[in-house]
C-alpha cells in the first residue's frame, strides 16, 4: 500500500512585506510536484487558535491551479498577524478583564487534528523564536527569512526588502527633484529600528548628500556643514535619508526646541522621544528633529516625509518574485529531507538551511567596512560621523 499524502501548512507570521503570494506559489508547486497537500493558515495561527471567525474555518485549501497566477500578484490571499504568539495569546475573561494564556499545547493539537504533518512559516526577527519554541515542543517547521529592512541574520537577503529598496529609490528620487525646484532641504525616513540596510542603499542610489542610519551615531553639525558648502557652490536644494532608528552622538541626544509631547508624559511618566515602538510608535521621530536641527543650523527650508508602511505595499519586483519561489521550494525540500527547526537562508549563489538556535535575538547590522558604506563614502555622502 502506497503512504498517505503528505500534508503541510503555511502561514505568515510578523508584518507584511510585498510579494507574499509568490512564497505560496513556490510552496504549492514544489509540494505538488511530490504529490504533497498544502493549507494555509489564515492570519498568522489565528486561523487554527480561533477558527470560529472564518468562514472556512480558518484555513484555505492551496492547489497549482489556484496559485499559478498569484507570484505578481500583491496583497496575500492567507493575511499576515504581526503579533500573533501562541504563547500569549490575549483575552477578555467574564469580567471583561484582558489576560494573556498560553495556547501552544492548543495550537500544536490543532495542528495533529487537521492531520498537518509540518508547517512552513514565513517570519520577520521576532516571530522566529516563537517557531524555535513551538520546534522544541514538536512542531515540525521551517522558517522563510522576510523583512523590508534585512535585518534577518544568517541570510544575506531577506524576502521583501527588493521591493521595499525600490519602491524607496523611486519615492526618494521623486523628493529630491521637488526639493530642488522649491530650493529646500528634503528628509525622508525610512524603516530600519535597528539596522540602515534600506536607508543606506537607496539614498545612495539616488545619491543623497547624508545618509543617517543606526549603526553610525551622527553628528549634524558635521551634515549642515556639508549642506552649507553646497549652498554656497550654487546648490540651493538637498537630500537626507534617515533611518527610524538612527541616533545623534551623546552630547546631542536633545536637541534645541524638541520637547516630550504632552500626551506621551500623561500614557507613559518619564518617557522620552526615543520610546520604543512597542511603547510608542515611534514613526516618523527622527524625521522631525533632523528637519527642526538642520533648519535651525542651516537657516533653510526642510521638509520631513516618512514612508513608514508605505515600503510594504505594492506588487515584488522580479527580485523578489524569483526569491519567493526560491525560499518556498527551498522549504519543501528541507521537509521531504526530514530536516526541521531550520531556516532557509541565501548565503549566495546557494540556499542553505540554518538552524533556528543560530537565528534566533540577532540582528544583521551594516558592517563598518561594508562596500555600501565605502561606496557611499567615495560619493561623498556624509554619514554624520
Amino acid at each position: 500500500m502506497s503512504s498517505p499524502t503528505k500534508r503541510i501548512a503555511i502561514n505568515f507570521g510578523g508584518g507584511y512585506v510585498p510579494g507574499l503570494n509568490a512564497l505560496i506559489t513556490g510552496t504549492v508547486m514544489a509540494a505538488s510536484e511530490i504529490g504533497w497537500e498544502v493549507v494555509g493558515i489564515r492570519d498568522g495561527f489565528d486561523g487554527l487558535l480561533f477558527p470560529d471567525r472564518y468562514p472556512d474555518g480558518g484555513l484555505l485549501r492551496l492547489d497549482r491551479a489556484m496559485v499559478e497566477h498569484l507570484t505578481g500578484a500583491s496583497g496575500s490571499v492567507l493575511g499576515t498577524a504581526a503579533r500573533s504568539d501562541p504563547f500569549h495569546v490575549r483575552t477578555v475573561d467574564q469580567d471583561g478583564m484582558l489576560q494573556e494564556e498560553d495556547r501552544s499545547d492548543a495550537l500544536l493539537e490543532s495542528i495533529r487534528s487537521h492531520g498537518i504533518d509540518a508547517l512552513i512559516s514565513v517570519v520577520g526577527p521576532a516571530p522566529l523564536s516563537i517557531l524555535w519554541k513551538l520546534s522544541r515542543k514538536g512542531l515540525k517547521t521551517v522558517a522563510v527569512p522576510k523583512s523590508v529592512e534585512n535585518d534577518m541574520a544568517a541570510t544575506a537577503l531577506s524576502f521583501g526588502f527588493d521591493s521595499a529598496l525600490a519602491f524607496a529609490t523611486e519615492t526618494i528620487g521623486r523628493v529630491s527633484e521637488a526639493a530642488q525646484s522649491v530650493h529646500a532641504i528634503g528628509i525622508i525616513e525610512v524603516p530600519g529600528e535597528r539596522t540602515g540596510w534600506l536607508a543606506l542603499q537607496s539614498g545612495t542610489a539616488v545619491c543623497a548628500d547624508a545618509i543617517l542610519i543606526p549603526e553610525i551615531h551622527y553628528d549634524l553639525h558635521k551634515v549642515a556643514a556639508k549642506l552649507r558648502e553646497k549652498a554656497k557652490a550654487g546648490r540651493a536644494h538637498a537630500l537626507v535619508v534617515v533611518a527610524e532608528g538612527a541616533a545623534p552622538l551623546a552630547t546631542q541626544a536633545a536637541p534645541t526646541g524638541l520637547t516630550v509631547d504632552p500626551l506621551r508624559a500623561s500614557l507613559s511618566p518619564g518617557s522620552s522621544g526615543d520610546a520604543g515602538a512597542h511603547v510608542i510608535e515611534r514613526s516618523g521621530h527622527v524625521a522631525e528633529r533632523v528637519a527642526l536641527e538642520l533648519q535651525r543650523l542651516t537657516n533653510h527650508e526642510t521638509y520631513p516625509l516618512v514612508l513608514g508602511h508605505l515600503v510594504r505595499g505594492g506588487p515584488p519586483t522580479a527580485a523578489d518574485r524569483q526569491l519567493g519561489l526560491a525560499y518556498g521550494a527551498a522549504a519543501v525540500r528541507a521537509l521531504h529531507d526530514s530536516q526541521s527547526g531550520v531556516m532557509v537562508s541565501f548565503q549566495p549563489p546557494d540556499l542553505k538551511f540554518i538552524p533556528l538556535a543560530e537565528t534566533i535575538n540577532k540582528v544583521r547590522t551594516v558592517p563598518a567596512n561594508s562596500v555600501f558604506v565605502q561606496v557611499a563614502r567615495a560619493l561623498g555622502i556624509s554619514l554624520g560621523d
